[in-house]
């Protein structure tokens, strides 16, 4: 019944092939010559299937778990260079009716104090990362068909683009919505969103209906079937990703991979990004009730392995993670991160409440946006703020074009270093901006086109003296 390019759940996410997968891994663990193999395949940059990344998971070879960290480190700087592009969350309602029982939004929790923004406060909240230096937000809402329907989705998105604070502008919303109709991403596509982005949370149907026994998110073909349906509304910028601890790691790494396969497949374009969140303990929620968390060093191997599989989708991780945790990660193929994150509703202009029990769960890395950015720095990774490929009609195989040949490196060194600039000249402390502009100055001769590079030098020359929003 596996077939990549059906637009079937059960077909495309195929239970006995996902078996078959496993059961090929642990069969072939120790098979160094098949191993060495697949290790100089994912040498070539290309890519490798979803068989043989549980291969490489399955491996506990000291030599090969090296050779995969190595590889992924390779692929993330061909393709990626050294840019972190820098996001943050803007949860807008928590009012849900699933009943997802990993989710302390879920119906029947009495206790979570229940809270939706206002146009007015939405704004309020977008000033305030605006003041931080942000350009890019995540919008994230629960599922209530009555509190947050498509049109409050719709309304909050034009109210967050028409926000110009002094300097600061919100350049790109991507959406984190329940799975909806064809119609419903025609609209978000016409509003002008960048990627949509939806959690499977697991691929295990029967793990999955068991974790959602209420609510319009059990229906799991709807759910894992929403990608098709968005690419089939304009949609093609779409992040996938499941919250590992929920089901066996190797069961939902397969999955995964499976599904960016299928969407290449099918649609000749994988997904724009793929997240790695982990289970954290949140208001009602404890991480000792699942029996599948997943130790830092299989997670960190789970990562380095996505980015071998799929070289050109983007990676996110989010505040969940450590500092120490994503600073490893950095190095094994995350080329997104937020930063300031809240994860309560109206946080940012209230930052106490997130203290309170409306958040969705609780994040590791407190550290402001200015501390992550510096932090980054001195890592010798740029802090991006850059929206120009979306900006620029740059999406979908556009962008996958651009990224596979090697010219994209022509327009994401120069747009990470303006944005960088800007952020520089507007938000930054004296000590940051002196290392953000000894990096700036060094990477410049990095551009490879000499018009560029020129052009470039001349666009932050225009920054200095006040001028903002240049992009190639």
């Amino acid at each position: 019944m596996y077939n990549p390019k059906s637009k079937i759940a059960s077909e495309f996410i195929c239970d006995d092939e996902i078996r078959s997968a496993i059961s090929y891994a642990k069969e072939n663990c120790d098979n160094r010559e098949l191993i060495d193999g697949i290790l100089r395949k994912a040498a070539e940059f290309k890519g490798i299937t979803h068989r043989e990344a549980a291969l490489l998971l399955e491996c506990d070879d000291p030599e090969v778990t090296e050779a995969v960290y190595r590889l992924a480190n390779e692929i993330k700087h061909r393709f990626y260079g050294n840019r972190i592009v820098m996001f943050a969350p803007l949860y807008l309602s928590n009012y849900c009716v699933n009943g997802c029982v990993y989710c302390p939004y879920h119906a029947k929790n009495k206790d979570i104090r229940r809270k939706k923004l206002t146009q007015e406060e939405i704004r309020a909240e977008v000033i305030a990362l605006q003041d931080m230096g942000h350009k890019r937000l995540a919008l994230e809402a629960g599922e209530h068909p009555l509190k947050n329907p498509i049109e409050y989705i719709l309304e909050s998105i034009r109210t967050i683009y028409d926000i110009k604070h002094k300097n600061g502008a919100i350049r790109r919303v991507n959406v984190n919505i329940a799975a909806t109709t064809v119609e419903n991403y025609r609209r978000l596509r016409d509003a002008g969103i960048g990627t949509y982005i939806l959690f499977q949370e697991t691929y295990n149907k029967t793990a999955y209906e068991a974790l959602h026994p209420t609510g319009p998110k059990s229906d799991y073909a709807w759910h894992t079937e929403a990608m098709d349906r968005a690419m089939q509304g304009g949609i093609d910028d779409v992040g996938i990703g499941v919250l590992f601890g929920l089901e066996t790691f190797r069961y939902d790494f397969v999955g995964l991979l499976m599904h960016a396969e299928h969407l290449e497949a099918t649609y000749g374009v994988g997904p724009h990004t793929i997240s790695v969140p982990r289970l954290c303990k949140a208001d009602d929620v404890d991480t000792d009730d699942f029996e599948n968390a997943v130790p830092d060093d299989i997670f960190f191997k789970i990562v380095a392995l996505i980015r071998i599989a799929v070289p050109y989708t983007g990676m996110i991780i989010s505040t969940r993670e450590s500092k120490k945790s994503r600073e490893r990660l950095l190095e094994l193929g995350i080329t997104q991160m937020s930063g300031g994150s809240r994860t309560s509703v109206g946080g940012y202009v209230k930052p106490e409440e997130s203290d309170e029990n409306s958040a969705q769960f609780d994040i590791s890395d407190n550290r402001t946006l200015e501390e992550v950015v510096s932090w980054l720095l001195d890592l010798d990774h740029i802090p991006s703020f850059c929206t120009a490929c979306y900006r620029e009609g740059r999406t979908g195989d556009r962008f996958m074009t651009l990224l596979k040949n090697g010219q994209i490196s022509n327009c994401c060194l120069p747009n990470a270093l303006l944005t960088l600039k800007e952020y520089l000249k507007d938000y930054a402390s004296p000590e940051t901006c002196e290392k953000g502009e000894r990096m700036i100055k060094r990477l410049l001769q990095s551009v490879p086109r000499e018009s560029v590079r020129a052009k470039a030098s001349s666009y932050l020359d225009e920054i200095e003296n006040g001028k903002r929003d240049f992009r190639f």
